[in-house]
C-alpha cells in the first residue's frame, strides 16, 4: 500500500523535475517525467496484474520507475528499467536508493532492444515504453516474443506525440492477440493487452 508519506515525497519529485525542466536547455539534459496521474495508473495496473517482472524502456531519474518498484514491492516483483544514459541512471539510483527499493529494481544502463534480445520468451508481465519513439516499431517483434499472454504494455505520451507514435500504434493494431485502447490519462497512454 502506498503511505501517505510515499505520496508526498513521489509529489515532490515530480514538482522538482517540473521545476528542471523549465530551466534545462538540452533534451537530453531533462527530466520529461511522467505526470503524477500516470504514475498512479502504473501502480495501479501493477498491482491488479500483480506483475512479476517488469520491464522500463527509458528510465531517466527514475520517477516512473519509482511507481512501479513501489507496486512491484507490495507483491513480491522486480523492475528492471534500462536507460542509454549513464548520467541519468546515476539520478534514478539515487532515488531508487532514497525509496529504499534497491532489492526490488535494476537499473541498467544499456541499449533497449539489447535488453529486449537478450530476455527470455514469454518473461514479461508488464512492460512500460517512455523513450526514443522512433525506435518502438524496431521493439515491437521483440516485444511481443518477450510479453507473456496477458502481459500488459503501456506507452506513454500517445496523445502529446501523436504523430511520433503512429507508426508503433499502427504495428500493433496490425498484430493479431492483441487489444489495445488509448487512456487520457496524463500524456495520453496507449495500453496493450497481449489476449493469448
Amino acid at each position: 500500500m502506498l503511505s501517505h508519506e510515499q505520496q508526498t515525497r513521489l509529489q515532490q519529485l515530480w514538482q522538482e523535475g517540473e521545476s528542471h525542466d523549465q530551466h534545462a536547455r538540452p533534451r537530453a539534459e531533462r527530466r520529461l517525467n511522467i505526470t503524477p496521474q500516470t504514475g498512479a495508473f502504473l501502480y495501479q495496473l501493477s498491482r491488479t496484474r500483480r506483475a512479476l517482472n517488469t520491464l522500463e524502456i527509458g528510465t531517466s531519474n527514475g520517477y516512473s520507475t519509482l511507481w512501479l518498484g513501489l507496486a512491484a514491492r507490495a507483491h513480491r516483483g522486480r523492475v528492471v528499467s534500462v536507460d542509454h544514459s549513464a548520467h541519468k541512471t546515476a539520478l534514478a539510483h539515487a532515488n531508487v536508493q532514497a525509496f529504499d527499493l534497491g532489492e526490488v529494481v535494476t537499473l541498467r544502463t544499456d541499449d533497449a532492444f539489447a535488453v529486449l534480445a537478450d530476455a527470455a520468451d514469454e518473461s514479461i508481465d508488464l512492460l512500460f515504453l517512455d523513450a526514443d519513439r522512433q525506435r518502438y516499431p524496431g521493439y515491437w517483434p521483440e516485444i511481443t516474443r518477450v510479453l507473456a499472454p496477458g502481459a500488459l504494455l503501456v506507452m506513454d505520451n500517445a496523445l502529446s506525440h501523436v504523430e511520433e507514435c503512429a507508426p508503433f500504434v499502427q504495428a500493433v493494431l496490425a498484430t493479431h492477440g492483441y487489444l489495445a485502447e488509448t487512456y487520457p490519462i496524463g500524456k495520453g497512454q496507449f495500453v496493450i493487452l497481449k489476449d493469448l
